[in-house]
């Protein structure tokens, strides 16, 4: 696979190359500026890279800089706020984000991409130089191969502008926090051929959550290099660093559901409490030729390094009452000194398409075809993993620190190559969908000692397959995909077969959508996904039934007059069937997920003062399972936010102040309730936050 990597890299480099001396009268592409809400850009990383995202028999989102800023949206889990179909799936102050997609949470490692290209989200990964951020809803094997089928989220890179522009931004919040960044962009001087993107912000972390103060910085420059009229090369680093504690969870206190007492408590609060710091260094370069007409040649390497000090002190379980999936019914835990140094993580990619226009009588086609290869490497030391003492619910409990390195780690490392072929065929207002990918997939697994070594290849095909039917006004489109995942038997003692690899699981999903609308937009899509489900029952480690998401996903934007409105909503009946191992989940809902939920937002533009609107944004989830058997839920809640903005100076050159009020009413509840590594959490919503932002343009 290294191999296969250097060549490609080094192909590209020479063909870039030659093409300087290239003569071709063929169309000039397109450069990429930033885009508003109401610019659907066509999705490269979907498989059809010249279909507007409005066209395509998928269920997609696209979530612009604009949105971002406007929205405060500063990391991935707060879009939470603002698309109905993504929930929170394990999101602590000062850690990476989760994320579940139609109820399913996302695999860190396998559903996150950059530029079309595979990336490891387990980091921090910054927002300040990302266009936007293209959320796939639904099943995404064909995109990303062997991942979670919840769906997809693809990071897009601010590539440089035709016109220069700086824009500056700061921001001020009740507790501390500040920010401030800026973004420069536009032609080199002197020069049509060369054009940057500087992204540079940091930000002072000091949210509402106690004992989690912090920094971030953020360092990033993309390039651009018109080659020819046919022939675009594009390039962009970025660096990353943060530093902040993360949030301990709360938990259950024996069979009882506590109240929220004091949302800003941080049960990581001993004096030996350090933070955890992620550093990240991440690059791409692509290069695009258009050929002709009816013919793209793109190729796109990128590369990523990552350092993580993951540290925490950690609150698990109660030894005293024999119980590990929750706290005492007193309020106490036991303790543990969490260290894991010195992480690192390393992914590289290269992908390499052609995009083919052809046509047989009155039927047209767009064509993608190609290879993409990718390989990733985590190196970890040994780790602490030792017990403290008694910690309580109060953060009262003053104890000692054991930084002793006792517990091994398991490094890991996949290699995966990956042929893939879409087809768009279209004939007058039907159009059919092609797609298959062929995978390859070797991956490997062994302790920190040497021990419990695991090494797995695998291959599959998975096939989609759509059909479209465009209205004057609106579409319709059914469609058929199916994803994989792959597992290996914890090579520990005590399973029936340690290190072994489970059958693949194979999910399967079936949707139905309709759209339309241009001054009022809607979006309906109805889907059922089956997956079966791979259960952890010591000494079994296996296939027992299958988990079935079935939903509505229903979205609608527009404005009268001076009022603008959008909102998104989903229901989600998830259900697990047939165990055999654990029956009484079955025809239960999986925990941590809300059936209902809900997602809007006003804005007024106040006609008596130009330039001043006023805006309320409101979500709303139902209740969600705390335990397996659904005998303890979660109330269902509703969090609402208000703000206002003015808007002055020249069209281009605008300056804007905003003022938003996030959680008006202090409402308390319990956010979500994820089960991780066998132990329930709860996490409280934030309390009432203010923030007043100032953003210039020169």
């Amino acid at each position: 696979m290294k191999k296969h990597v250097s060549i490609l890299t080094a192909m590209t480099v020479l063909l870039t190359s030659q093409g300087l001396h290239a003569q071709n009268a063929s169309s000039e592409i397109n450069t990429i500026t930033i885009q508003d809400d109401q610019a659907q850009e066509p999705l490269e990383a979907f498989g059809f890279p010249e279909v507007p995202a409005q066209n395509l028999p998928l269920s997609t989102s696209q979530i612009s800089d604009k949105t971002l800023r406007e929205n405060r949206i500063h990391r991935l889990s707060d879009i939470t706020l603002i698309e109905a179909s993504v929930t929170d799936s394990y999101n602590a102050s000062g850690y990476w984000d989760y994320m579940s997609i139609r109820g399913f949470t996302l695999d860190n490692r396998a559903n996150f991409l950059r530029e079309g290209l595979p990336i490891n989200a387990q980091t921090s990964i910054p927002l300040e130089n990302k266009e936007r951020l293209e959320v796939l809803k639904g099943l995404s094997g064909l995109q990303t191969g062997a991942s979670s089928p919840g769906g997809m989220i693809n990071y897009v890179v601010k590539r440089p502008t035709a016109r220069r522009q700086l824009l500056l931004e700061t921001e001020v919040g009740s507790y501390g926090d500040w920010l401030i960044a800026a973004d420069a962009a536009g032609p080199v001087k002197g020069s049509e051929q060369f054009g940057y993107r500087l992204n540079v912000a940091h930000e002072n972390l000091s949210p509402a959550v106690q004992d989690s103060k912090g920094e971030r910085s953020v360092l990033a420059l993309a390039n651009s290099w018109r080659i020819s009229e046919s022939q675009l090369l594009e390039s962009d680093i970025e660096w990353s660093r943060k530093s902040q504690p993360t949030q301990a969870a709360f938990s259950l206190l024996g069979n009882a559901l506590p109240s929220v007492s004091d949302p800003r408590l941080n049960l990581n609060n001993q004096s030996w409490s350090q933070p955890v710091v992620f550093t990240g260094l991440t690059g791409s370069l692509k290069y695009t030729h258009r050929l002709n007409q009816n013919l793209i040649w793109h190729t796109a390497a990128g590369a990523q390094e990552l350092h993580t000090d993951d540290r925490l002190a950690y609150p698990f379980g109660c030894s005293a009452e024999n119980n590990y999936d929750r706290y005492c019914s007193d309020g106490t835990f036991d303790m543990y000194d969490f260290r894991s140094e010195n992480e690192r993580r390393s992914t590289q990619a290269v992908k390499t398409s052609l995009q083919i226009k052809a046509e047989t009588g009155s039927i047209s086609h767009d064509i993608n075809v190609g290879y993409l290869g990718h390989v990733s490497r985590e190196r970890y030391d040994k780790q602490a993993y030792n017990p403290v003492g008694v910690g309580n619910v109060q953060g009262t409990a003053k104890l000692p620190a054991d930084p002793a390195l006792t517990d091994e780690n398991t490094n890991r490392d996949s290699e995966v190559n990956e042929l893939f072929a879409f087809d768009s065929v279209k004939l007058g207002a039907w159009g059919a969908w092609l797609g298959l990918r062929f995978s390859d997939v070797h991956r490997s697994s062994v302790r920190t000692d040497a021990s419990r070594a695991t090494d797995y290849r695998e291959n599959f095909v998975l096939p989609w397959l759509a059909l479209s039917y465009q209205f004057p006004a609106w579409m319709t489109y059914v469609s058929y995909g199916e994803g994989v995942e792959t597992y290996v038997t914890p090579n520990r003692s005590g399973y029936t077969n340690p290190g072994q690899f489970v059958p693949d699981v194979i999910s399967k999903q079936v949707e139905v959508g309709v759209r339309g609308g241009e001054t009022v937009t809607w979006n309906l899509a109805a889907f059922q996904i089956e997956r079966p489900q791979v259960e952890d029952q010591r000494p079994d480690y296996k296939i027992d039934g299958l988990s079935r998401h079935q939903g509505i996903e229903a979205e609608l934007t527009g404005e009268t007059g001076r009022l603008q409105w959008a909102a998104s909503a989903m229901w989600l009946k998830a259900r697990r069937l047939d165990s055999n191992l654990n029956p009484a989940v079955n025809d239960q809902r999986p925990t941590n997920l809300p059936e209902h939920t809900l997602r809007a937002h006003v804005n007024y533009l106040i006609p008596a003062v130009q330039g001043l609107s006023v805006n309320s944004r409101v979500s709303y989830e139902g209740e969600r399972a705390v335990t397996a058997d659904n005998s303890l839920m979660l109330s269902a809640w509703t969090r609402w936010d208000a703000g206002a903005s003015y808007e002055f100076g020249k069209k281009d050159d605008k300056t804007v102040v905003r003022l938003s009020v996030e959680n008006l009413t202090d409402e308390r509840y319990w956010k979500e309730s994820p089960t991780q590594y066998g132990h329930i959490y709860l996490y409280p919503g934030e309390v009432r936050s203010v923030f007043l932002t100032l953003q210039t343009n020169l």
